[in-house]
């Protein structure tokens, strides 16, 4: 680890971790520190790889602190390794999240590695993903899944055919190689790759949102209780900042402990914080005026560069939230439409007051005391995953108020 001191916050996927662990963090929050740097990983991350991620991250900031600024590292390690590998997805990585659905894996991993071109194995690659998602389609067609009140994404109750070639023209499409529409149902299997992520995420959306309010959001109360004087700062990368966001969900109420929080590449609505949606103002963004809950900023680091953002995040919206037909689906693909777009994407939308600051200007003024900001990070972002950088070290020290 590149820093010190440092412990992990484990979770498992219902947000339940070790007995005594808000305690032995509270201990290493009155040990002398001033602030605290709590930062939770995306999916697709193994705990090893998590780790390293952290450590990664982590490694600029003793070189960034003010004087007098003790500060501890925290990594929230939760399950969230779903899909690895390219071409074929290494379905063993999946298996350790998801033990009860190794033969289903099995198979979606034979079916992709082989690619026949018949329609059956596509129907059979649509049931398979319903058994990998726990989604289930009674004698009506109507879908459920398991756990209440779940939503089940139009993609994976629809022809799986038409699903993985509206995924492969998206693909072509962004890589610039269209190619016609009935070129060979083998073909479409590359966007079958892409459906398995996305059924994947499906699940992560679901587990990075219970891990964090049910999870680190009373960790952080028990934390505040017994070390009040500690600033937490927050930060998450991907799913991670979706889990981070939700902590501020789950906290005791009437608590205020957190002092920042820092988004990176966040892999949820740029409307979350919404109090009225611009093309639904009876609708409310899911965490609600929940930026007030924090001492500090909120800031959002966004990039044009994140393809698995700007193209992907919102086609899979689309199909969740839109059960018209695959055909108007398709009509969306490359459009600006917000109401699908992440927050990594184009930072916090319809928020009043949101301060908007190129990366530039952060790095030169700071980051605005209060309130939510949006930091356009494209100058160093080049991909999701893109986050090891000192500048976004900088801009997480300045949302922090520990910089030098």
């Amino acid at each position: 680890m590149s820093v010190e001191p440092y412990r992990e916050i484990t979770f498992d996927k219902e947000g339940d971790g070790p007995a005594g662990q808000p305690a032995a963090l509270a201990a290493l929050a009155r040990q002398g520190l001033t602030d605290l740097v709590v930062f939770a990983h995306g999916w697709n991350s193994a705990p090893a790889g998590a780790t390293r991620l952290c450590s990664d991250f982590f490694e600029p900031f003793p070189g960034l602190l003010a004087p007098g600024v003790e500060a501890g590292y925290a990594g929230v390690i939760w399950p969230s390794m779903m899909f690895t590998g390219e071409p074929v997805p290494d379905y063993r990585a999946l298996v350790t999240v998801l033990p009860e659905k190794e033969p289903v894996l099995d198979r979606l991993t034979e079916l992709l590695a082989t690619a026949p071109a018949d329609e059956a194995a596509f129907a059979e690659f649509g049931a398979l993903l319903r058994e990998l998602t726990d989604v289930t389609v009674d004698g009506d067609g109507r879908a459920g899944a398991a756990g209440p009140r779940e939503p089940v994404p139009a993609f994976l109750v629809t022809d799986p055919l038409e699903v993985c070639a509206l995924f492969t023209e998206a693909l072509e499409a962004d890589a610039g190689a269209a190619e016609g529409f009935r070129a060979g149902l083998g073909r479409y299997w590359k966007g079958a790759r892409e459906v398995l992520r996305q059924a994947t995420y499906y699940v992560m959306k679901k587990r990075a949102g219970r891990v964090g309010e049910s999870g680190l959001g009373p960790l952080l109360g028990e934390v505040a209780r017994a070390a009040p004087r500690v600033r937490v700062h927050l930060v998450g990368h991907s799913m991670g900042a979706r889990l981070v966001a939700y902590a501020l969900k789950g906290l005791p109420s009437g608590a205020r402990p957190v002092a920042s929080v820092t988004l990176l590449q966040g892999a949820f609505s740029h409307y979350a914080f919404a109090a009225r949606l611009p093309h639904d103002p009876g609708r409310a963004g899911a965490l609600r005026d929940l930026q007030n809950r924090v001492r500090g900023p909120v800031v959002a680091c966004y990039s044009r560069h994140d393809t698995a953002l700007g193209v992907f995040y919102p086609l899979a919206c689309r199909l969740a939230g839109d059960s018209a037909s695959l055909t108007r689906a398709a009509g969306l693909l490359g459009s600006d439409d917000p109401r699908w777009a992440a927050i990594g994407h184009d930072g916090v939308q319809a928020v009043p007051g949101t301060a908007v600051r190129p990366l530039a200007a952060v790095l030169r003024d700071g980051v605005p005391a209060s309130g939510c900001v949006s930091v356009d990070t494209a100058d160093v972002v080049r991909s999701h995953s893109d986050i090891c950088r000192a500048e976004l070290a900088r801009v997480v020290v300045s949302a922090a108020r520990t910089g030098r």
